[in-house]
């Protein structure tokens, strides 16, 4: 499907919940992606706007959810709750691990 000119797609995207309005945004996209997004809308049924409402939401609630975490991770790393690990250490066993289990493997 060819676009001569990639128009801006107007969505409304909730803002958070302490304020009860809705905001206009204007969403720029690659023509391939609004091409894509443009097809999922006919086959869903559902509305352009809807399906990028969605996968904000979705997106910002995991990006919350992982950055709460490392939040987390950091706090019980800085108050010695939680020792770091080397990652090269780590790496280095597991491929130990590995090469014993593969030689044990070959061995039967």
């Amino acid at each position: 499907m060819a676009h001569a000119a990639a128009l801006p797609l107007e969505i409304a995207l909730t803002v958070p919940r302490s304020v009860s309005r809705l905001t206009i945004m204007v969403v720029h996209l690659k023509p391939e992606t609004e091409s894509r997004l443009q097809e999922l809308a006919a086959t869903t049924g559902r509305a352009p706007d809807e399906l990028v409402e969605d996968a904000m939401t979705g997106y910002l609630a995991e990006l919350t959810q992982v950055r709460d975490m490392l939040d987390a991770r950091y706090d019980e790393i800085k108050s010695g709750r939680v020792r770091p690990v080397d990652g090269e250490a780590f790496f280095d066993s597991l491929r130990q691990r590995e090469n014993e289990l593969l030689a044990k493997r070959n061995l039967k």
